[in-house]
């Protein structure tokens, strides 16, 4: 009894052992930074082998501001399995918040819709990865004279796992 015990435990501890894509060793949360834009903090909560929300929040140089997104991430397939990685290729629809505080001291707020495509060097012996990702978005700056947008962002970060 105490020995299926502690098989239990341990299964529950590592939520992502049965698959290769992840190592057994690593917990489900990442934090880590990002950057690019934005640049800052970054997270990733791993929702089940293949699929993650991740999120950042920083500076926001080129839109100008403090800009947060949030994605839900597929992993759907692995380009790349060696000794001591994993390269999934992972994919998603997010949202995008700016609070502008350009040059022209213009205050406005922008809400969009996010697409992110991206590289995840997920790595076995370690509890690290790093990733590489662009997005692109469709704005909304409220504000009588700003309207709607197209932003661009390219991200790089890595990220510790809990």
């Amino acid at each position: 009894m105490r020995r299926a015990a502690l098989v239990l435990l341990a299964l529950a501890g590592t939520a992502h052992a049965d698959d290769d894509k992840r190592a057994v060793d690593k917990g489900n949360l990442g934090v880590g930074i990002i950057l690019g834009e934005p640049t800052g903090i970054s997270a990733k909560l791993y929702l089940r082998n293949d699929q993650a929300i991740q999120a950042a929040v920083g500076g926001a140089f080129i839109a100008g501001g403090i800009q947060f997104h949030a994605d839900y991430v597929f992993h759907p397939f692995i380009l790349q399995q060696r000794d001591t990685f994993v390269l999934p290729f992972y994919i998603g629809p997010g949202i995008w918040v700016l609070d502008h505080t350009g040059a022209s001291s213009e205050r406005y707020f922008a809400l969009g819709l996010r697409g992110v495509v991206g590289l995840l060097f997920d790595f076995k012996t370690v509890p690290l990865d790093a990733f590489v990702e662009v997005a692109g978005v469709l704005d909304h700056g409220f504000k009588d004279n700003v309207g709607n947008g197209v932003e661009l962002n390219v991200g790089a970060g890595v990220r510790y796992y809990f």
